[in-house]
């Protein structure tokens, strides 16, 4: 039996102000039989290099959800009447221990997603990405991953700790979970250590289309390159909200000048339509950083976007097994 999805609360029946703020309104995974798409926080900073705070963004990116609507004109589709899309609240993880934490994450993205549940992981910190994507290899193999950052993330180590925010590209490249043929950074911009950052990258798989490569090049040619090296393979697409530029994403810890605008980065996620999508993440959002929400609307509008991708070529929801 097919059941119908339930959507997101009518404002015009209730204020979007009003009541609790699950994301974009939506019913939470416990009033649901199954989702096909669950959205999932995970409020945890403990692997940030310099400014704290990102602990506080799942909470901060539904509030700022409320204004969601139903329809997505640009890609043309209703993605909360095409699939059951539910709010899974949080991963609760320990935030003084960080191999505790990245285990917790692995274990609760396993469950949500055990019986193909797709999810939308609102971080929290970069370093959630890691268990992020061993769970989605799990049942998916090594994917590709798209990653929007100012940031390489392909560091070894920071103050000799393997597991932070800067490492979890590097490490999933060890340990196999990535297809090194298929792996992009985008967005990335800023000073590094030194030469032997980018050559140490290179070496782990990753292509580079730089903040000033989208400039030059525009979304367009940009969006071609990415799709001509992800091709079909399943993709993952994490995404750091530093991606932008600090004018339109200020509340982040590690900001750097020259990045990309909301209307660019947006634009680039919706040239991904009819690729074979199997997770993703919006991260680095610190609220006490930010001003008049901008950075939380944004990343609010990245993770509908991720949904609305999703959902595009769904054929409609899953059948309830009785």
């Amino acid at each position: 039996m097919t059941t119908e999805p339930r959507g997101p609360v009518d404002s015009s029946r209730i204020p979007r102000y009003a009541g609790p703020a699950t994301f974009a309104r939506l019913p939470r995974l416990d009033e649901v039989p199954r989702a096909d798409i669950a959205v999932v926080g995970v409020p945890f900073d403990t692997g940030v290099s310099y400014r704290p705070g990102a602990r506080f963004a799942p909470a901060a990116v539904r509030e700022a959800s409320r204004l969601l609507r139903p329809y997505h004109p640009a890609l043309d589709v209703s993605p909360f009447a095409t699939a059951q899309v539910a709010d899974a609240g949080d991963i609760p993880v320990n935030p003084f221990d960080i191999n505790e934490a990245i285990e917790t994450v692995e274990h609760e993205a396993s469950r949500l997603q055990s019986d193909g549940t797709k999810l939308v992981t609102i971080g929290g910190d970069h370093t959630i990405a890691l268990p992020l994507l061993r769970a989605v290899a799990k049942r998916h193999g090594p994917v590709a991953v798209l990653h929007f950052d100012a940031h390489l993330d392909t560091w070894d180590t920071y103050f000799g700790a393997e597991y932070t925010h800067g490492t979890p590209f590097r490490r999933a490249v060890e340990e196999g979970i990535v297809d090194t043929e298929a792996l992009s950074h985008v967005g990335t911009r800023g000073p590094l250590y030194g030469k032997r950052d980018l050559e140490e990258d290179r070496r782990l798989g990753f292509g580079i289309v730089t903040s000033s490569d989208v400039l030059r090049r525009g979304v367009d040619e940009t969006v071609d390159a990415l799709r001509q090296r992800i091709g079909d393979r399943p993709l993952y697409v994490s995404v750091d909200i530093d991606v932008l530029d600090p004018a339109h994403a200020p509340g982040t810890g590690t900001p750097e000048a020259g990045g990309m605008t909301s209307r660019e980065l947006l634009e680039i996620l919706r040239g991904l339509a009819g690729l074979n999508l199997v997770g993703g993440d919006v991260v680095e959002v610190a609220p006490a950083y930010d001003h008049a929400d901008i950075t939380s609307v944004a990343a609010s509008h990245v993770a509908y976007d991720l949904i609305s991708l999703f959902t595009l070529d769904s054929d409609g929801p899953r059948e309830e097994q009785t």
